[in-house]
């Protein structure tokens, strides 16, 4: 029976919450995790919310020395330890593949030398890049990247050959990656090596593309986080959301508690190993609606979002899950409604307070040109 679990990464959002999830399930929990300033503030101090029963090691996943201290008596891994976000992927380029890539690379070295029983590696919905869409005839087809002409024009939807609008569809695993961003490729590059190794040495790994998790313990002054931290942030300095394009661009929004779940079902699960699973709702909402939303729940129903009409390079118009092969292999269900999971959010934001960087961090893409 697999008993002590670490998990890199795991003072974070969606690690600490896998951690209570496992707690709660009878396993002993380490983490390793280098407190990152950018996630975590000024100071490197545990968090307060990480629950005192997890073990924490304080260290780079690279550093091969903090590494080995961390996988001693490990029954299986839990790899989440990333340098996260789209639109700073595309300037610290160096930062993303030394973080993500190359420290997942040291990690597999490690786990040749001493396997475990289990290895689940934090994958993303990014590396879909667009993600599936249905012709006027009812097909399923695979959109084509939106011209800069088109984008400058403001046509933000994608079309076929006749010009007419595609509808997204439920994107499965079964569609080819499209790599538009330094942070998706990284992605991509840590699942593909994962699995990789895992089949040369015969260790079972299984990977999680994430879709857009939310919910408390978020990195609220973090202005490359998931798209709900930002807004809050911004909401919680009494400023609109600012939201790119038109604000119809649809993802895929899921609980951090589904999540939790859906990781613990892919480390028990025995039909997991050598599998890739989406983990969202499989419900498509726009952008638009889910600021409007978390501003009322905070009260603050007059800051409605700024839509700026611009476009980021690295993003997609459309991408929500079809979850169908994680329901039917891990027994994975989505139990957190929406309104709930937000009006829960909101809450948890009433007792936060949150840097606004979001000025800054869209100064530094336009001035590098990475905005349209």
């Amino acid at each position: 029976m697999l008993q002590q679990v670490l998990i890199t990464g795991g003072a974070g959002f969606i690690g600490s919450h896998l951690g209570d999830e496992l707690l709660a399930n009878g396993y002993r929990v380490r983490v390793l995790d280098t407190l990152e300033k950018q996630v975590h503030g000024e100071g490197a101090r545990r968090p307060e919310y990480l629950d005192p029963r997890i073990e924490l090691v304080v260290g780079d996943v690279g550093d091969r020395e903090a590494l080995s201290r961390a996988l001693q008596g490990v029954d299986a891994v839990y790899h989440f330890a990333a340098a996260v976000g789209v639109g700073q992927s595309m300037y610290e380029v160096a930062h993303y593949t030394r973080v993500n890539n190359l420290a997942t690379a040291v990690l597999l070295e490690a786990l040749i030398a001493k396997p475990v029983k289990r290895l689940v590696i934090a994958s993303s919905m990014s590396l879909y890049g667009e993600g599936l869409y249905r012709n006027g005839k009812g097909e399923n087809t695979l959109a084509v990247e939106r011209s800069v002409d088109q984008l400058r024009r403001g046509e933000w939807e994608l079309r076929d050959d006749d010009g007419a609008i595609l509808q997204p569809a439920a994107t499965p695993e079964t569609k080819p990656p499209a790599l538009a961003s330094i942070y998706a490729l990284s992605k991509f590059d840590q699942e593909r090596m994962a699995m990789m190794i895992g089949r040369a040495y015969n260790m079972p790994v299984v990977a999680l593309r994430f879709f857009n998790a939310y919910g408390p313990r978020q990195a609220l002054s973090n202005p490359y986080t998931g798209v709900l931290a930002i807004f809050a942030a911004r909401l919680l300095n009494d400023s609109p959301p600012k939201i790119f394009e038109d604000g119809l661009q649809q993802r895929d929004f899921v609980s951090v508690y589904d999540i939790a779940r859906a990781c613990r079902l892919a480390l028990e699960s025995p039909a997991a190993p050598g599998e890739v699973f989406n983990i969202g709702s499989g419900e498509p909402r726009t952008v638009r609606d889910i600021a409007s939303r978390l501003a009322r729940l905070l009260g603050k129903e007059e800051l409605q979002p700024e839509i700026t009409g611009k476009y980021r390079v690295g993003d997609i118009r459309h991408c929500y899950a079809d979850i169908g092969k994680a329901r039917k292999m891990l027994g994975y269900e989505p139990q957190v409604r929406l309104d709930d999971g937000l009006a829960e959010l909101a809450a948890w934001l009433e007792s936060q307070a949150a840097v606004d960087r979001v000025a800054q961090a869209s100064a530094e893409l336009t001035a590098r040109g990475l905005t349209i």
